[in-house]
């Protein structure tokens, strides 16, 4: 068996670029399985699992958290790029899938009825819990995808990044869900991105070396989704796909997590 390359191998970490040996006794940050996850995991199968380009779009209606979100999101993405379905059904699709991913990530997921309602009761109950058990079926209950904000919490970290720049970064991350052209671009790549463009705005510098020892990505590879980064933010805005600017300019947008994160 051929071994890894070797920059997917975990490797070694120098003193000046750990960022985990602090949280060693807490169990919750699994500081000691950290960099094994993030080298060995999810950032093969950000590799392996990158769905076809088509048209989507997903409203979120719900104070759910942003990993159930993004995975919403991947699951339509992985399942319409398998199946296809009929324009009437994409709400149907999408609406299962923030089921899934409810289920999934939240501690107290919304219920069946709480999503027929957000759909203005379009759909029967047993046609959601049917599409339910379609996505399912066809991504063989592997649902455990990595989104870029697995990373790009990670990546913060590493340059003790603020709230504030960490919350610009996640609404370009998050602008980039309705955007088609980053179906192909896996997680972590689209993460760092995000992030180098957060960290320029602020004027924070640029891809430091940490962030390209944790990341494995050089400015180099960066460059070309920095550039779809900046013509999506570029474009007109579209009377339709307001939600996310909506959801960031009204009010402050906190994660729990990131605030340990960070």
């Amino acid at each position: 068996k051929d071994p890894l390359p070797v920059h997917l191998q975990s490797p070694e970490i120098p003193p000046e670029f750990d960022i985990d040996s602090e949280h060693a006794g807490d169990c919750i940050f699994s500081a000691g399985y950290a960099k094994e996850i993030y080298y060995q995991f999810l950032f093969i199968l950000c590799l392996v699992l990158i769905a076809a380009v088509y048209w989507c779009n997903i409203a979120e209606n719900y104070q759910l958290s942003h990993e159930t979100l993004y995975l919403a999101v991947k699951l339509t993405d992985h399942y319409l790029s398998r199946m296809g379905t009929n324009e009437e059904f994409f709400q149907l699709v999408g609406c299962a899938a923030m089921l899934i991913a409810s289920k999934f990530e939240e501690r107290i997921p919304p219920s069946i009825d709480d999503f027929l309602h957000s759909c203005d009761d379009a759909y029967k109950r047993s046609q959601l819990i049917t599409m339910e058990v379609s996505i399912l079926n066809v991504l063989n209950f592997d649902i455990n995808i990595p989104v870029p904000y697995h990373f790009l919490c990670r990546y913060a970290k590493c340059v003790g990044g603020n709230m504030e720049t960490l919350t610009l970064a996640r609404y370009f991350c998050e602008l980039s869900l309705q955007d088609m052209v980053f179906l192909p671009v896996r997680g972590s790549l689209l993460a760092s991105a995000c992030l180098l463009i957060a960290l320029v705005t602020k004027d924070l510098g640029g891809w430091t070396p940490i962030l390209q020892f944790h990341s494995s990505y050089a400015v180099g590879d960066l460059a070309p989704v920095v550039r779809k980064l900046h013509h999506m933010l570029s474009k007109p805005s579209h009377s339709k796909l307001e939600a996310i600017k909506s959801k960031y300019f009204s009010s402050p947008v906190v994660c729990k997590k990131c605030l340990y994160c960070i």
